[in-house]
């Protein structure tokens, strides 16, 4: 018996996670509309692979969304999932931010996931099934230094994603949080976005080039590989269950156990030496 294939949105998906996820998606025979800001403009392994559904996709323009839905609607009559993983990061001390950066940030992670997921919504509750995955972070559940702006905005994706569930779920329709750490993406050169319009060497720049060194030093050498979160999101997508959360790579692993046993101060003393030394 022949089963259709089954058909999945991923937002963000010129680089890095969401690249990874559309590639996971497509080779596993799923109709993948991959997503990107401007996918005439930029070459990814996406256009090599052949990917015939690269279409443009800006969580913070509405009619894009809605042109995509429509589209994916019109060529393949269904929608099973929803990936929402467009998102980037400011970092940098919070009192260097500008409003510029403090409402791009939250536009762009927060408002524009749920945009997507807003219009998305109507269609999952004609079909009366769906699945809707968040890419949150570990730093959605701990607050990293420097990372002020980008951690309130996974926070608040955790706990819009955690009380959405209850809503979905007589609708059956499913929701997934993932959860990953630090990843071997260019998260921390095209993705971040860095205060510039402070004088960093005073009072902040001993944090700075402490955390600044400590982070990117990881990322490179302990980061997990995405392809590790592009298998996560398609469990998630796939494996019929009413878990919500997913955690991906071995120090959001460690982290979050730490943080669940260990009394509060000294888990905040062991994690600024981890992260800061």
């Amino acid at each position: 018996m022949n089963t259709a294939p089954k058909t999945v949105i991923i937002t963000g998906a010129s680089t890095g996670i969401g690249m990874e996820a559309a590639l996971y998606f497509y080779q596993r025979g799923w109709n993948t509309i991959a997503t990107l800001r401007n996918p005439e403009k930029r070459q990814t392994s996406l256009h090599d692979k052949g990917l015939p559904d690269l279409r443009h996709l800006d969580v913070t323009d509405p009619a894009s969304i809605q042109s995509v839905i429509r589209y994916t609607l019109d060529k393949y009559q269904k929608i099973d999932v929803l990936v929402n993983n467009a998102g980037y990061a400011v970092y940098g001390p919070f009192e260097a931010t500008n409003p510029q950066q403090l409402s791009r940030q939250f536009d762009t992670n927060v408002f524009g996931l749920m945009e997507v997921t807003r219009q998305i919504l109507p269609t999952f509750r004609q079909q009366k099934s769906g699945v809707l995955i968040n890419i949150a972070s570990m730093g959605g559940r701990i607050g990293f230094p420097l990372y002020s702006l980008y951690n309130s905005t996974k926070w608040a994706v955790e706990g819009f994603s955690e009380a959405l569930q209850y809503e979905l779920k007589p609708l059956n329709i499913r929701v997934k949080l993932i959860e990953p750490g630090v990843i071997k993406t260019d998260f921390y050169d095209r993705s971040l976005d860095t205060t510039d319009n402070f004088n960093w060497a005073e009072p902040y720049g001993a944090i700075i080039e402490r955390g600044t060194k400590r982070s990117h030093e990881h990322a490179l050498h302990t980061g997990a590989e995405p392809h590790l979160v592009a298998q996560t999101i398609y469990q998630a997508a796939t494996d019929g269950s009413l878990r919500l959360r997913y955690i991906v790579g071995k120090d959001a692993c460690l982290v979050s156990f730490l943080r669940r046993f260990l009394p509060e101060g000294v888990f905040y003393r062991i994690f600024e030496k981890a992260v800061l030394d």
